[in-house]
């Protein structure tokens, strides 16, 4: 079976504009989230978000691209940018269907499509743009990506909400297990507009706490939801042999991964995410004392929340293992979650050290060793969490590349 490795990250944060802004914040503890800066949101029941700061579009992208994208489809085309550079990789080098583009979203260009529905409301059909036949569509970064860096290997889309980045890491990995060659995936998701906010307030799991300290508090007794944000990341996956080949510098090797969907309440039966985790750990051929740390989905829901520590402490015993949540810095990113904790992951076992979970007063009900302070650690294998609105649940084992690659059973 092929090993697959990342050798390129692209980060575009609440908490820091590209990987290493962003991995100066996470282990200080410094967060991203404060008062919604893109629209006027104070008669709103939420006013918290994180967003990607100092980003201007002009500065990173060609002025026809500008027009044609959502401000999320910007922040994914310069994270596809920064994550190839990252892993060296010059697309014209080559060959012509040698990289795809696998990304996950939530909703698309959500901020696009209200102003251009604004213009057909108030003005008329003539004064939407053409550009609005496919930039909010939930597709669109895959297509821009490629687009705009003439990738023409394999390609694709999934929407499973907080769980889609993962999903789409993994999808990745399962075409470059069939043929080779190299794939850029991972998800760079946000929806802060007047559009989706409504949206995301239906849903009825973001905090109306205006406290940017406290507001979002996973595992904490008092936890009343989270607050959203923008941004994501973008990895470089390939053929781990590929990549030594040609002298890559590799992060960290995708060593398992495991999905469920939860049962209908009215079964009765036990939520899909103890289950997911273990695929992922039989995927990767370890026992649950190989992991040395989780990053937890961490919902800031209290029965959400009490549905992960039961299955974290069910793998791993209470306080078995350090448990973070660095998502308490930035927001929930929807489907650019998971990708940007793979990428603090790698940059965890890289430096020896666990990021911090800004959350206040931590419910010893939940028996989490729940990392609150920059620890320092040997990280050798990481366990990424990640659950999708509707029932998605998702994991994925991240090992360094030092380790030898598993076969699994």
């Amino acid at each position: 079976m092929r090993s697959v490795v990342v050798t390129g990250t692209g980060v575009t944060a609440p908490n820091g504009l590209g990987k290493d802004d962003f991995w100066d914040a996470t282990r200080a503890g410094r967060t991203g989230i404060g008062p919604v800066g893109r629209f006027d949101a104070t008669g709103y029941p939420a006013t918290l978000a994180g967003e990607v700061p100092g980003f201007v579009a002009d500065d990173h992208l060609p002025s026809r691209l500008i027009p044609q994208t959502d401000h999320m489809t910007r922040l994914a085309l310069v994270a596809a940018d920064w994550a190839l550079a990252d892993a060296g990789i010059v697309p014209s080098e080559w060959p012509e269907f040698g990289i795809g583009v696998m990304t996950a979203s939530s909703s698309g260009g959500f901020e696009f499509g209200q102003g251009e529905l604004k213009n057909l409301w108030s003005k008329g059909g003539q004064y939407v743009s053409a550009y609005q036949s496919f930039a909010w569509f939930y597709a669109v970064n895959s297509g821009q990506i490629s687009i705009r860096n003439g990738l023409r290997g394999p390609g694709g889309v999934l929407v499973s909400d907080q769980a889609g980045g993962l999903d789409a890491v993994a999808q990745a990995r399962r075409q470059i297990r069939k043929g080779g060659g190299l794939i850029l995936a991972g998800g760079v998701d946000g929806s802060i507009c007047p559009w989706g906010w409504v949206a995301q307030l239906a849903g009825g799991r973001l905090s109306t706490d205006a406290d940017p300290g406290r507001a979002y508090r996973p595992f904490a007794a008092d936890a009343a939801g989270h607050v959203p944000g923008e941004g994501g990341a973008l990895l470089v996956l390939e053929e781990e042999d590929a990549a030594r080949a040609r002298g890559a510098r590799i992060y960290g090797r995708v060593a398992g991964y495991g999905s469920t969907f939860d049962p209908h309440p009215d079964t009765g039966r036990e939520p899909g995410l103890r289950r997911a985790a273990e695929i992922a750990l039989r995927d990767a051929a370890l026992a649950p004392s190989g992991i040395d740390v989780v990053f937890a989905d961490a919902a800031a829901i209290p029965d959400l929340d009490r549905v992960e520590a039961e299955a974290i402490n069910a793998l791993f015993g209470p306080g078995g293992v350090p448990v973070t949540a660095p998502q308490t810095m930035t927001g929930r990113l929807n489907s650019g979650a998971g990708p940007l904790a793979l990428s603090t992951a790698l940059y965890a076992m890289r430096d020896g050290l666990i990021p911090p979970t800004l959350t206040r007063d931590p419910s010893p009900a939940y028996g989490l060793d729940l990392v609150r302070d920059a620890r320092e650690a040997a990280v050798g294998t990481a366990l990424v969490l990640a659950r999708g609105q509707g029932g998605f649940n998702s994991a994925m084992v991240l090992t360094t590349a030092g380790a030898p690659a598993a076969v699994p059973a």
